[in-house]
C-alpha cells in the first residue's frame, strides 16, 4: 500500500491490516480472492485486499437480520441521533474523504468534496425525517372506529453501489433505512472498496459510542457481482436498492421479484436537453459543459443528447467548440483542472466505439481523442466530445458512459419533445428557456417522460430534498429526498373500534 493512501486510511480510521469484510461490527479479511485497486489517474495500485465469499456474505445477512430485532423497536428520533452523529464524523473528515474519493473514481477535488457533502445533506434531511414518519388518520365509515395507517420499519436492505458515486448513493440509501429502522447490507463497486471500507468504519466509530444500537445495522461486503446476485436472491433482504446498468439492474429486478421482494433501481440515463431560441445563450453553454463533462462524463445524469433549435444551433455549437477546446484536462488532483480521467481502459474503447459508430451514422465528430500529453502516465484522459448528428440516429438510443455530447436540431417545440422522450432511458432532462409556456409545457405531463425535469438549468447536480430517479429502463426507483423513505418501509392500516358494538363494513349484517 502507497504511503499517502495508508496515512489517508489512518486518518479515517481505518484499522490495519486493510480488511474487505465488516460483519457485526467485527472486521475480518475476505476469504475470497484477492483484490488490486487502481488509480484512474494513473492506473497504480493504491492497495490490496481480500473480497468476500458467498459464506461470509451470508454471514453478514444473518447479521443484519439478528440487528433488526432490536433496531426496530428503538424509537426513530433516537435511530435519527446516530444519523446525524455519522453526519457530524463525515464533516470532521469532509477533506480526507473527499481525497480517498479522488484517487479512488479520477474526479476533481471539487465534485469529490461535493459528493461527501451531499453525504452531510442526506445525515440532515434523514435526522429531520426521523420525527416525521407520519401516517394518515381516514374517517371510519363506521361509528366509534378509527381507522388510520403506521409506517414500519421493513427489515434489513440490501445496497449495491456503483463506481461513479461511490459514497453518496450508499448515504442516500443507508442515512434514509437507518431511521426507518432497517439496516444495511452494502456491497460497493469493486472498483472502488476503499471508499467504502473508510465510511463503514467511520460509522462504527459511532455505532461504539451506542449501547443501545447493535452494531449489526451495518454490514460491508466487498466482492464482484457473485456478491451482488447473493444479495438479491437472499429474502432476509426485503428490499435491494441497486445501482449500475440496465443489464444489472435488470438481472436485480428479475431475482428479487421471482422471490416477490422489492428493489430500487438507479440506472441508464441517456439525458436530453432542449434549448430554445429565447435561451440564455451564456447560460446554455455553462450550464451544458458541467452537465456533460463533469465527471469525464460519468454520471448517471450526464447530458448526452442536446436538442437544438435550428435558429441558434450554429451559435450554440460554435460557442461549445471553443470552451470544449480549451477545457482543462489532466491530473484531477490538481485545482485548476475541470476533466479527470476515464474510470478505466474499457471505458475509453467504450468511447472510442461509440464515435465510430457516430460517424458511420452520419455523424460529424468534434474532439473525442485520447490524451497522451500533459496528462498523468497510465490514465485514459480524453478531450470531451461534440457530435452533430441527425436526430433518427441509432447511436441516440445508447448510453456511453463517457462525455459524447449528440447535437441534433429542431424546429418545433412538439417535435424535440418526441425526439427528447423517444429514448429507453428517462433519467434527467432539461429545457432552456425565457418562455413561460415552453417551460411549462416541458414540466406537464405532455412533456418530459423523466423522473427529473429542469427548466434553465443543467441535467447534473440534483439536491437531496427531492426524490432522486427515473421512468422506463432508468428503473422507476426513487431514492433521497421527499417521500422516498416510504420505500424503506412498511405500512399497516388499523381499525380501532371502541364503540363496544360490531358493525360490519359496507353496510353488511352477519348476526349469529
Amino acid at each position: 500500500m502507497a504511503n499517502h493512501i495508508e496515512s489517508l486510511l489512518t486518518k479515517l480510521k481505518v484499522q490495519d491490516p486493510l480488511c474487505g469484510v465488516s460483519c457485526g461490527g467485527i472486521w475480518q479479511p475476505g476469504a475470497g480472492e484477492s483484490l488490486a485497486v487502481f488509480s484512474p489517474i494513473d492506473r497504480k495500485t493504491l492497495a490490496e485486499l481480500t473480497t468476500a465469499t458467498s459464506e461470509q456474505t451470508d454471514q453478514a445477512i444473518a447479521s443484519a437480520a439478528k440487528a433488526f430485532v432490536d433496531f426496530r423497536t428503538l424509537p426513530a428520533p433516537r435511530r435519527g441521533e446516530l444519523v446525524r452523529q455519522f453526519g457530524e464524523q463525515l464533516r470532521a473528515h469532509q477533506a480526507e474523504l473527499g481525497q480517498l474519493v479522488t484517487l479512488e473514481t479520477g474526479k476533481i477535488t471539487a465534485e469529490a468534496l461535493g459528493e461527501v457533502q451531499e453525504m452531510i445533506d442526506i445525515c440532515d434531511f434523514a435526522v429531520g425525517l426521523s420525527r416525521q414518519l407520519y401516517g394518515k388518520t381516514m374517517a371510519s365509515e363506521r361509528a366509534g372506529h378509527r381507522l388510520a395507517e403506521q409506517w414500519h420499519p421493513l427489515g434489513p436492505v440490501g445496497v449495491i453501489s456503483a463506481f461513479n458515486f461511490p459514497v453518496a448513493v450508499w448515504a442516500w440509501n443507508a442515512a434514509i433505512a437507518w431511521v426507518c429502522g432497517d439496516p444495511v447490507v452494502w456491497k460497493p463497486s469493486e472498483k472502488t472498496p476503499l471508499t467504502a471500507v473508510a465510511c463503514q468504519s467511520l460509522l462504527e466509530t459511532v455505532v461504539a459510542e451506542f449501547d443501545d444500537i447493535p452494531p449489526g445495522i451495518s454490514q460491508l461486503v466487498v466482492g464482484g457481482a457473485e456478491i451482488g446476485k447473493q444479495l438479491a436472491a437472499d429474502s432476509r433482504l426485503p428490499l435491494v436498492s441497486a445501482t449500475g446498468s440496465v443489464p444489472m439492474g435488470r438481472a436485480v429486478a428479475v431475482t428479487v421479484a421471482q422471490r416477490l421482494g422489492r428493489s430500487l433501481l438507479e440506472l441508464g440515463g441517456n439525458n436530453g436537453m432542449i434549448v430554445s431560441p429565447s435561451a440564455d445563450l451564456e447560460l446554455a453553454v455553462r450550464s451544458i459543459t458541467f452537465s456533460a463533462v463533469g465527471t469525464c462524463g460519468q454520471r448517471c445524469t450526464t447530458l448526452r443528447r442536446l436538442m437544438v433549435h435550428e435558429s441558434i444551433a450554429d451559435d450554440l455549437v460554435h460557442r461549445l467548440r471553443k470552451v470544449y477546446e480549451n477545457l482543462p484536462i489532466g491530473d484531477p488532483t490538481d485545482p485548476a483542472t475541470l476533466v479527470g480521467p476515464l474510470v478505466d481502459a474499457r471505458a475509453g474503447a467504450a468511447m472510442e466505439r461509440a464515435l465510430t459508430e457516430a460517424r458511420l451514422q452520419g455523424g460529424k465528430v468534434h474532439g473525442g481523442n485520447q490524451l497522451t500529453k500533459g496528462v498523468p502516465n497510465g490514465g485514459i484522459y480524453v478531450q470531451p466530445a461534440l457530435v452533430e448528428i441527425a436526430s433518427d440516429a441509432p447511436i441516440l438510443q445508447e448510453e456511453t458512459f463517457a462525455p459524447i455530447l449528440y447535437v441534433t436540431r429542431y424546429n418545433d417545440l412538439n417535435s424535440a419533445i418526441r425526439v427528447h422522450n423517444d429514448v429507453p432511458q428517462g433519467l434527467s432532462s432539461a429545457i432552456l428557456t425565457c418562455d413561460a409556456a415552453e417551460a411549462e409545457t416541458f414540466c406537464s405531463a405532455a412533456g418530459s417522460d423523466c423522473g427529473i425535469v429542469n427548466v434553465n438549468i443543467g441535467t447534473s447536480g440534483a439536491e437531496i430534498g427531492g426524490a432522486f430517479g427515473g421512468e422506463k429502463e432508468t428503473g422507476g426507483g426513487r431514492e433521497s429526498g421527499s417521500d422516498a423513505w416510504k420505500t424503506y418501509m412498511r405500512r399497516a392500516t388499523n381499525t380501532v373500534n371502541y364503540s363496544g358494538k360490531l358493525p360490519l363494513a359496507q353496510g353488511i349484517r352477519f348476526d349469529v
